[in-house]
């Protein structure tokens, strides 16, 4: 099987990751996504972040019945904080993956990469792609990688976080599934 690896908080899930995830498996030629939920991510502020549990059983929800969509726990069963250099390994071996794995960024991660444990290791591991996800031309990264030439869909867990917090709609920002668990939850109120 090849695939392509896809990290991040899914602080929610939303369409914006569905989308550009099956946008770089067709465009590449991959066979599956592997989403890689970070247990305690590194680079971001931990304050507004659910606990892992929270956000394991959203991204479930989102990708259940797309048998190219896969889950991997590794980073939340490990414990403590996520550093994608230490998944992909585990990754490689636990799926079967053929080849080197592709490894999905935003451009949003492209200026921080650099300071990533083991970056250019990390770079040398994967194929690199970074996504547009709010600029029309990504910032320069100084490893290999591919830009990927995907549709910009607007959409942040930030925004859809500040929506839920002040009683707005985010009904067609994410999955109906990944809403009402939230609803049922009583988070990001």
């Amino acid at each position: 099987m090849t695939a392509v690896i896809l990290g991040g908080t899914f602080n929610p899930v939303h369409y914006g990751h569905l989308f550009i995830a099956e946008e770089v498996r067709l465009t590449y030629g991959y066979d599956a996504v592997i989403f890689l939920p970070a247990n305690s991510p590194v680079h971001k502020d931990p304050t507004p972040i659910l606990p892992p549990a929270h956000r394991l059983a959203m991204l479930r929800r989102a990708v259940e019945g797309i048998r190219e969509f896969i889950v991997a726990e590794s980073e939340i069963k490990r414990g403590g904080p996520s550093y994608s250099i230490d998944s992909v390994d585990e990754i490689v071996q636990r799926f079967s993956i053929d080849g080197k794995p592709g490894f999905l960024i935003g451009d949003d991660l492209v200026e921080g990469f650099p300071t990533w444990k083991n970056a250019e290791k990390l770079a040398d591991m994967v194929d690199l792609f970074v996504a547009r996800r709010t600029m029309a031309e990504p910032l320069q990264l100084e490893y290999p990688h591919r830009v990927v030439p995907n549709t910009i869909l607007p959409i942040s867990s930030s925004e859809i976080r500040r929506r839920i917090s002040q009683g707005r709609t985010a009904r067609f920002l994410l999955p109906d599934a990944v809403l009402e668990y939230i609803k049922v939850h009583k988070l990001y109120g």
